[in-house]
């Protein structure tokens, strides 16, 4: 592999960024408008998607409070467990437009049209037009992406935050100015108060991308960095600090931590605890189990972004990257330190082995999802390696390492569409045989025009099985906590107590909208699938399904009927919170229905102590809360929770009635 390497020094290239072709701009035009055409389709039919999110976003279209804090409800219980830069997009446009499906996710699906755009832009500067526009075709493809920009999770922004941060970065290489390392910081920053340490784990690839290639001497390089890092903490620390020095007293719970405190959620549920698996107050356990596996989140290990949970949503192109990042480093050997194709090589590859492998390793809280993390630094790898290969391609082992990318990304797209052999079922086939004949013609010289076919077929070997899976992902509803991209596959979600091997029933219960075996697709995003003895907070497909009156699960969201909708409506401007609910979640879909704060009690997984009994009961003597919905479920831990206590005593102390199937509480009656 090492003959790769050019037999004389490169010159350092003329930035291509400088130079357009004809084709180029409508070619962009296209993919710009052809990603937010296929990401707007139906969106509605995801209605609040993860309704958790949608319940804070209203509150903070209603209170100035709420959208600082990022509470759950307008009256400031208690807030999300993210900082809330993530809904204020939402919560400004929901003000303009109004509380509705499209007013929510809109702004999401326009982060994931510049996250394309940014890409392009990033990767065209050092290698060219080709290369900035299939590595933004690619992310736009990706079927993950597909899934997350068109939903309203911290993901969204969080990636957008991070491609703008490498673009700065990019900018920074190419002539050594301290402005753009600070903007790099401040992207990272604001990518903190998307969704705190996450953003973190691209920092490693910036800085070594400007130690190794930034333009000044090593010792302005180094402050250069550290001004770079005061930038961030400086656009993360403003929000952190007013939060911790605010009166504990006169501002909403922090959601996700046990002592109020938003260290505790950066460093603990958010930060370690994400790590090594022992977040307090989680939804479940992680860590290696005696029964073996690893709690509810699925094994860990090398392989785990190509196991059934993952697979489908990312891995089409990640051994192809990874060929074309060692490939392409080598091809640039002689070049000069600050060579800015190298350079780019050095930040994107960075990125994508750091974050994969905290990703393959960590013990904690993990959903598939995330790995949209992933997509911007797979997309750039393939799109500047295989262009800056091709353009090599009249040497024997460039074309080897070419062909060998086309090989693996054959190999594993075989695997992943075997996994779902219903779904398009003659797709595996014509890739397969498209993948081995591009491969085999990858290895010869060939003249323009057939070398041009060749790598067209390239292309679409390498897409063919992503872009199904998007058009799967748009075509389906998603809600809830928990949503995957693409079609169903055996053993979805690992091994451990979410669910056996060849089982998807997380999608059910957990809060997924995926069409299931066990069950028939929800309004809510459950399937009536049970996991295998899970969580006692799980509840039946019944009391799950989210139908009319149903309360929802611990990651599902309730559907309250209209009976009951009209009950909490009726004098519900009197009182500080219309009702009170265990869990978010639950608490969620009454909020939405009535426009009026309904407090979460514990938080998200129902085991925050907030409030405790004490302040429970002294609102209820106010006459601030006039209903409880009974039948609200916590997360582990709940029994030792204010969640559970409080639960006991009203139904020791109130009648229970039962409208449209939800037992509810007049908390006024005496």
């Amino acid at each position: 592999m090492t003959t790769l390497t050019a037999a004389k020094p490169l010159a350092t290239p003329t930035p291509p960024a400088r130079r357009v072709i004809r084709w180029e701009y409508p070619a962009l035009a296209a993919l710009l408008l052809g990603t937010a055409i296929a990401y707007l389709i139906d969106l509605s039919a995801n209605g609040w998607a993860n309704s958790f999110y949608s319940a804070a976003v209203q509150a903070g279209s209603k209170s100035w409070e709420a959208f600082f804090f990022g509470s759950s409800d307008a009256a400031n219980s208690i807030t999300v467990d993210k900082p809330p830069a993530s809904l204020w997009l939402m919560e400004l446009s929901v003000r303009v437009f109004g509380l509705n499906s499209w007013s929510i996710l809109v702004p999401e699906v326009l982060l994931g049209v510049g996250s394309v755009a940014l890409v392009w832009a990033t990767v065209r500067r050092p290698f060219g037009p080709a290369a900035g526009l299939l590595a933004g075709s690619a992310l736009a493809a990706t079927p993950v992406a597909a899934l997350m920009f068109r939903f309203n999770n911290p993901d969204a922004l969080l990636v957008f935050l991070m491609v703008a941060a490498a673009w700065a970065m990019t900018r920074a290489v190419e002539d050594g100015r301290t402005r753009w390392l600070v903007l790099t910081g401040a992207f990272i920053g604001f990518g903190f108060l998307t969704k705190q340490l996450q953003v973190l784990l691209v920092v490693p690839a910036l800085a070594l991308t400007y130690l190794v290639a930034g333009p000044p001497a090593l010792g302005k390089r180094v402050a250069q960095l550290f001004a770079a890092g005061a930038a961030m903490i400086v656009a993360a620390g403003w929000w952190l600090l007013a939060v911790e020095l605010w009166p504990a007293d006169s501002r909403p719970w922090i959601g996700g931590s046990q002592h109020n405190s938003i260290l505790e959620l950066t460093l603990g549920y958010n930060g370690l605890g994400r790590l090594n698996g022992e977040e307090t107050g989680s939804v479940g356990p992680g860590g290696e189990l005696p029964s073996g596996g690893n709690g509810m989140w699925g094994s860990t290990g090398i392989t785990r972004l190509f196991e059934p949970a993952q697979g489908g949503q990312i891995a089409w192109l990640i051994p192809a990257a990874l060929i074309g990042l060692v490939a392409g480093i080598l091809l640039r050997g002689k070049a000069s330190r600050t060579d800015p194709r190298r350079a780019a090589l050095i930040l994107w590859g960075g990125w994508l082995l750091v974050t994969g492998l905290v990703f393959s390793f960590m013990a904690g809280i993990f959903h598939a999802y995330y790995t949209v993390a992933l997509a911007p630094a797979v997309a750039a790898l393939v799109g500047a390696s295989a262009v800056a290969l091709w353009r090599e391609r009249d040497r024997r082992r460039v074309r080897v390492a070419l062909a060998a990318m086309v090989a693996v990304t054959t190999a594993t797209a075989w695997m992943l569409l075997s996994r779902s052999t219903n779904f398009v079922p003659w797709l595996r086939w014509t890739v397969l045989v498209g993948g081995i004949v591009t491969t085999v013609a990858m290895l010869w010289p060939t003249p323009r025009k057939v070398g041009l076919v060749t790598g067209l077929a390239a292309i679409l070997v390498g897409l063919a099985g992503p872009v199904a899976y998007s058009v799967d992902t748009i075509a389906t509803a998603h809600q809830g906590s928990m949503p995957t991209a693409g079609p169903n596959v055996g053993g979805m979600h690992g091994r451990g107590p979410m669910g056996g091997e060849g089982r998807s029933g997380m999608n059910g219960a957990m809060g997924g909208t995926r069409p299931g075996t066990d069950g028939q697709n929800r309004a809510d995003g459950s399937n009536g699938a049970v996991p295998d003895g899970t969580l006692g907070a799980a509840q039946s497909s019944e009391t799950n399904q989210g139908g009319p009156g149903g309360m929802g699960g611990l990651l599902g969201s309730s559907t309250p009927g209209a009976r009951v909708i009209a009950l909490l409506e009726s004098d519900g401007d009197k009182y500080t919170w219309v009702a009170a609910a265990i869990g978010s979640n639950s608490a969620a879909g009454y909020q939405l229905a009535t426009e009026l704060p309904v407090m979460p009690v514990g938080g998200f997984n129902g085991s925050d102590p907030s409030p405790t009994l004490e302040q429970f009961q002294r609102y209820v003597a106010e006459g601030k809360i006039h209903y409880f919905i009974g039948g609200g479920r916590g997360g582990p831990g709940g029994s030792e929770s204010g969640s559970a206590a409080v639960t006991a005593w009203v139904e020791q102390n109130f009648t229970a009635t039962v409208v449209d199937g939800v037992t509810l509480y007049d908390l006024t009656a005496h």
